[in-house]
């Protein structure tokens, strides 16, 4: 689905030129997720800025005929805007708002039980429900592949956990081919269908893991799966190498 080959970047500053990604090559197919993780630092946000437009590539191909949805590690919702008003402003802001996705973004804030709270404002929810309405004005633009940079790093543990399988539950609802950020290696293996190691900048791929773990199980039901230790000390072991 998207092929991105020999994807290179570096910054100019006065004094120097920083190389931030070296030679990054990988593809996503329809309905994966693919998850990067590496040391801090890598490079792994650069990767989904330069693929939603945020920034310049240096060199390197990408075929940019799909868009992006682009979420944050901080839901980024508006305090003055209640809920369904944060879902529609996506729609707005690129001349959208038809009746078609208007109907689109009702029927996603009833079915992921979000409709009950859409004249509340964002401070009066909880962490978890936040996200859930951050992914809903993400999906509302209809994008072909969602870019998760960390968008479960603000949250407690636990809670953590719990938006992170109510996520992947909407993510194979709405049959989204998904490039996620994380450093949590457990959050990687749960959630995804292969996984990518970063090395330190400037970054390169170490090694990508096929992760066969049944796909109807839900993340924390693969947390209890026997393979789970396996990878979790292959991938561990890996990135220790290269930090």
């Amino acid at each position: 689905m998207l092929n991105i080959k020999n994807l290179k970047k570096r910054y100019h500053t006065e004094k120097n030129e920083i190389e931030a990604l070296e030679d990054i090559s990988f593809d996503l197919k329809s309905n994966e997720i693919i998850s990067i993780i590496g040391p801090s630092g890598c490079g792994k946000s650069t990767i989904l800025s330069i693929l939603a437009g945020v920034e310049t590539k240096s060199s390197g191909e990408i075929n940019n005929s799909f868009s992006f949805g682009y979420m944050l590690q901080n839901d980024l919702l508006f305090d003055w805007l209640n809920i369904y008003e944060n879902c529609i402003i996506g729609l707005k802001i690129k001349k959208q708002f038809t009746p078609e996705n208007i109907k689109y973004v009702n029927e996603l804030l009833e079915k992921y039980n979000l409709a009950s709270f859409k004249n509340v404002f964002p401070n009066q929810l909880s962490g978890g429900m936040k996200q859930r309405a951050a992914l809903i004005r993400t999906l509302a633009l209809k994008p072909d592949v969602l870019l998760l940079d960390e968008p479960f790093s603000q949250l407690d543990s636990q809670t953590r956990i719990d938006v992170s399988n109510d996520v992947y539950n909407i993510i194979k609802n709405e049959n989204k081919s998904v490039i996620l950020v994380t450093h949590d290696i457990e959050e990687a293996i749960c959630m995804s269908d292969r996984i990518i190691l970063l090395s330190k900048a400037p970054a390169k791929i170490v090694k990508e893991y096929k992760i066969d773990i049944d796909n109807k199980l839900t993340p924390i039901e693969k947390r209890l799966d026997p393979k789970m230790n396996k990878y979790f000390k292959e991938i561990l072991s890996d990135f220790k190498k290269n930090v």
